[in-house]
């Protein structure tokens, strides 16, 4: 399963590909900023809030202690109205180039994702942005990608080209 997703009103495309061997989600980007500056709206909670998920929906951020070692949760609000709660740990932070932590969907069974973000800075101040997503069965892999998660990842990514050309 691969897919490449073009952004609206930026140049740079998102793709998601699943392994169809392994339970893997594996998400790449370029962002025309450099890794400090897209590292920072990974870690700092208020812009973070700002570019997360779809256009359609606010972030409010519950807990958030990015630090290797400490921990996150945030709620997804649409028109006033929670409709997801998500946490997990930070592994390992690592500035500027490093993210390991888990994510899991409140309320959606038992999974839990292990999550790698790499920046790799490339040439104009640019960033190469790598997120691999490991979970524990192919079926919770399949759901996830069938879930529409592309929206809030394409939208997302929109939204801190946005934040990052302010």
């Amino acid at each position: 399963m691969s897919t490449l997703h073009p952004s609206q009103g930026t140049k740079h495309e998102t793709g998601i590909v699943a392994d169809p061997a392994i339970p893997v989600i594996t998400i790449t980007r370029e962002f025309d900023a450099p890794p400090a500056a897209v590292f920072r709206a990974h870690v700092d909670p208020e812009l973070f809030a700002r570019w997360c998920g779809p256009r359609t929906i606010d972030m409010r951020i519950d807990h958030w202690d990015a630090r290797t070692g400490g921990a996150w949760r945030y709620t997804a609000i649409r028109e006033g109205e929670e409709i997801a709660r998500f946490f997990g740990s930070f592994h390992e932070v690592r500035e500027p180039d490093r993210i390991v932590q888990t994510f899991t969907y409140e309320g959606g069974g038992d999974g839990v994702s292990l999550e790698t973000l790499r920046l790799e800075e490339l040439p104009g101040g640019r960033t190469r942005l790598t997120g691999v997503s490991v979970v524990d069965t192919l079926e919770l892999r399949d759901l996830i990608m069938a879930s529409g998660m592309e929206v809030g990842v394409v939208e997302g990514y929109e939204r801190l080209d946005e934040l990052l050309g302010e």
